[in-house]
């Protein structure tokens, strides 16, 4: 038996806080499961919360999980199929977004409006006409 009782030991690191599964034996011979969180709390010091899960109630315990991991499941499917169901009502509505490269911009024929962004700027008629009246003389 090793250190405090304990049998085998095994951790999960995470970015914030490790998990530590320790199956220990008591003074008694009751052998359980050890389920600790560990998390850097202020400033050096740790937050530790422990559970402990007996042998003759390890079956009941790890059902609730398999229950709660599977109804988990089932949201982040459900969330998933909604998104994706949104997504494609939105593309019904408005059409899909066509984005367009910066040469198709160039290529445009002048119409007299001025594209900046989002906003449109139409450029004044009078400006428009001296342009045109030059290349009118030409032809």
């Amino acid at each position: 038996m090793g250190i405090r009782g304990e049998l085998y030991t095994t951790e999960v690191k995470l970015d914030n806080r490790s998990y530590f599964f320790n199956v220990k034996e008591n003074r008694a011979g009751d052998v359980f499961l050890q389920i600790v969180e560990s998390k850097k709390g202020d400033g050096l010091d740790f937050d530790r919360h422990q559970i402990a899960i007996f042998a003759e109630d390890m079956q009941q315990v790890f059902a609730g999980l398999d229950e709660a991991l599977k109804f988990v499941d089932k949201a982040q499917k459900a969330k998933i199929k909604a998104r994706a169901e949104k997504k494609a009502e939105k593309e019904a509505k408005y059409g899909k977004k066509i984005y367009r490269r910066h040469d198709e911009e160039s290529s445009r024929k002048n119409d007299g409006i001025k594209r900046t962004g989002k906003v449109i700027h139409v450029t004044s008629k009078r400006q428009n006409a001296d342009t045109p009246a030059e290349e009118k003389t030409e032809e």
